[in-house]
């Protein structure tokens, strides 16, 4: 019997054809919102396999609306949205995606490896390129206006050249970063728990702030990128924007929760910070299901809004969800041959 596997949305036709192999496809048609909870119960009863994006839940309630599911395809299992041990007492497997092996040199490969740091490092410079030139801002004035003035005043930013880039941490994202922040003729500071050596911060071309507080005082821009965990739970509040040039522009490309996003909203609302580039907000999963974007902000000139999509290229988006579908395709196999 041909199984059924249901896909929680959209996703690149090079994992879809994967799947299509093995089985009978259902894709989640809508681009504009989550799956909720509901349809994926439904969906439950009617399928083998669940396809699970970054943010898709697995519910107490789905387990229970199919026990005999086969298996749940995923990225990575987060206890926080997962119902893990639901999912073990009723026998149903947690189809983990391999992780590719890095390349020798350390890079990244046609395989998938690196694709989504870069490509969200490449976001990251995207959306501190908009701000210092006010890019979105100029496509605005461009449309409403339909005529200009050469050289404006209007429209005039900090660019790049010369100004100074403060990372909040130095994982895979950063320092894909900082060769493209070198190459704008950008200063770069960070701050970790621990510098890195000499010889690596010099290769890098980085200097190291021990003090987070200075960090934040001395970037033309802030770029937010800690890991989230509970201690770094709105790391950035109204006391760190306060510290930051009224010149200076915050960037988040980690997690919403590390940000007070209502102090943030005051600052941009009062002037003490120019502007900001997000692309992660206070309500997305787990805090609320149905991830939203507060109208403040929408209303806001001064800020770049992108909405979670850090990895949106064909190839890192395609590598990510090929390798869940070739978890759940691994499971079909060595079902069959049972």
């Amino acid at each position: 019997m041909v199984p059924k596997i249901f896909v929680s949305q959209p996703v690149p036709d090079v994992a879809l054809n994967r799947l299509r192999e093995y089985g009978e496809v259902e894709v989640f048609p809508w681009a504009h919102r989550e799956v909720s909870i509901g349809e994926l119960e439904s969906a439950a009863r009617r399928s083998d396999y669940i396809f699970c994006m970054h943010s898709t839940p697995i519910s107490e309630s789905m387990v229970a609306a199919n026990p005999e599911l086969r298996g749940y395809g995923l990225a990575a299992a987060r206890p926080e949205l997962h119902a893990v041990d639901a999912c073990e007492k009723a026998g149903i497997k947690l189809l983990i995606a391999d992780r590719p092996a890095p390349p020798a040199d350390g890079g990244w490969s046609l395989n998938g490896y690196g694709l989504n740091p870069r490509a969200t490092a490449d976001l990251m410079v995207a959306l501190i390129l908009n701000l210092a030139y006010r890019v979105v801002e100029a496509d605005r004035y461009c449309r409403r206006n339909g005529f200009f003035q050469e050289m404006t005043m209007d429209l005039m930013g900090q660019g790049c050249t010369g100004k100074t880039v403060a990372l909040y941490g130095l994982g895979r994202v950063a320092r894909q970063a900082v060769r493209k922040l070198r190459a704008l003729d950008m200063t770069v500071l960070y701050t970790k728990r621990t510098a890195l050596s000499e010889a690596e911060e010099a290769e890098l071309g980085v200097e190291w702030v021990g003090d987070p507080d200075e960090l934040i005082a001395r970037g033309d821009y802030v770029c937010m990128l800690a890991n989230f965990e509970d201690r770094n739970l709105r790391l950035m509040g109204e006391r760190e924007f306060a510290l930051m040039k009224p010149t200076a522009y915050f960037i988040n490309v980690g997690r919403g929760r590390l940000v007070d996003e209502d102090a943030m909203i005051r600052a941009l609302r009062d002037g003490v910070i120019a502007g900001a580039g997000l692309d992660v907000y206070w309500h997305e999963p787990p805090v609320v299901h149905d991830p939203y974007i507060p109208l403040a902000l929408r209303a806001m000139d001064n800020v770049v809004l992108t909405p979670h999509n850090g990895g949106a290229t064909h190839d890192s988006r395609g590598a990510q969800t090929l390798a869940i579908a070739n978890a759940i395709v691994a499971d079909i196999v060595a079902t069959r041959k049972v």
